[in-house]
């Protein structure tokens, strides 16, 4: 009931100062984020990859990118999955703390865009916590919604494969998160027009 008292004096890491610092001045971008994640609880399951684009005005900034496969060998073990997509994947591969501290430096005060993004928020910062670290700032825009509103859609969401076809946005044989943050942020610069969004 009381849990903002535990953080009153909470001393925080060095990386998430330095990121709690950044809000300091406005964001100058947006940073399109997908994640894999092993289950849909963010209090018991992790996330395996993070994949993210920086947008910049009206263009994906390609080499302003994160991807990264994160190392849950234990939780794998744990739970009898399998680790072949981590020995697999070309992707760079690392611990989960080293991860986050990457990702958080990555993202700054940006803001965030993703396809039902409170999830991959829930479970950054249900990862986050396990850092001691608190919860992430940034604001954030939801492909989903944007369409909704944009169509005047209350009653229905869209699956990212669904928004990708309505906007003709072609599918990739390739399943990854850094593959589906390109295709957030197509339909996101497609949207964000229609919608006005500087």
């Amino acid at each position: 009931m009381l849990d903002w008292l535990k953080n009153i004096n909470k001393e925080y890491p060095d990386f998430w100062k330095d990121y709690l610092n950044k809000f300091e001045t406005k964001p100058n971008r947006f940073v399109v984020l997908s994640t894999e994640t092993s289950g849909l609880n963010p209090n018991k399951d992790v996330i395996l990859s993070l994949g993210a684009f920086s947008v910049i005005d009206d263009s994906i900034v390609i080499k302003d990118n994160f991807e990264s496969v994160l190392l849950q060998y234990k939780f794998l073990q744990d739970n009898g999955l399998s680790n072949e997509f981590i020995i697999e994947s070309k992707m760079s591969k690392m611990q989960e703390p080293e991860a986050l501290e990457a990702f958080v430096n990555f993202l700054g005060n940006a803001v965030l865009v993703g396809h039902h993004i409170n999830f991959d928020i829930e479970m950054l910062n249900s990862s986050l916590e396990r850092l001691d670290c608190g919860r992430l700032k940034n604001e954030a825009l939801d492909v989903d919604v944007m369409y909704r509103k944009l169509m005047d859609i209350n009653d229905k969401q869209f699956s990212l494969d669904d928004l990708c076809e309505i906007y003709k946005i072609p599918k990739s044989d390739r399943n990854s998160s850094a593959e589906d943050a390109y295709r957030i942020a197509l339909l996101f610069l497609k949207l964000k027009s229609r919608l006005g969004i500087k």
